[in-house]
């Protein structure tokens, strides 16, 4: 699959499915080659995906160096029924304006904490910390399973 166009017989799929706040892992590698792997906090518009980020952490390092990314969100059940979204592409690192990335950060963190939790001291100071910015992920490649 190519031009970020999902087909429409996944598109329903991976709609449902990332509704909910599974964990995702974000794959990057280093200058080297070396691969990263990392879980994260996502939120998914239907079209791209959303991960909130530090600027002085390893996957932004790796992204800026080397854009190419993976994601991976996977849950397995109890008898063995498992179900994935995979998606691979090149990430945009969104820094600004922070009205947006500000309205970004809520959006991830309430899927994660609620409408309470989201507003405690520490997501607020997450939300405002100046050194957080955004991984825009429009996928290039999307691989799903659902047995």
């Amino acid at each position: 699959m190519m031009n970020n166009a999902i087909p429409d017989e996944k598109k329903a799929f991976i709609d449902s499915f990332l509704e909910n706040a599974h964990i995702a892992r974000v794959a990057t590698s280093d200058s080297s080659g070396q691969p990263h792997v990392v879980p994260v906090w996502y939120a998914w518009d239907g079209e791209s995906l959303w991960i909130s980020s530090y600027s002085n952490t390893r996957k932004i390092k790796d992204l800026e160096n080397n854009p190419k990314m993976a994601v991976s969100i996977d849950i397995a059940e109890e008898g063995g029924k498992t179900q994935a979204v995979i998606f691979e592409g090149t990430a945009d690192l969104v820094r600004d304006p922070r009205d947006f990335l500000r309205q970004q950060f809520y959006w991830i963190y309430k899927r994660y904490l609620g409408d309470e939790g989201v507003k405690a001291p520490g997501p607020q100071e997450w939300i405002e910390d100046p050194h957080n910015l955004l991984i825009k992920l429009t996928p290039q490649q999307v691989y799903t399973w659902n047995w």
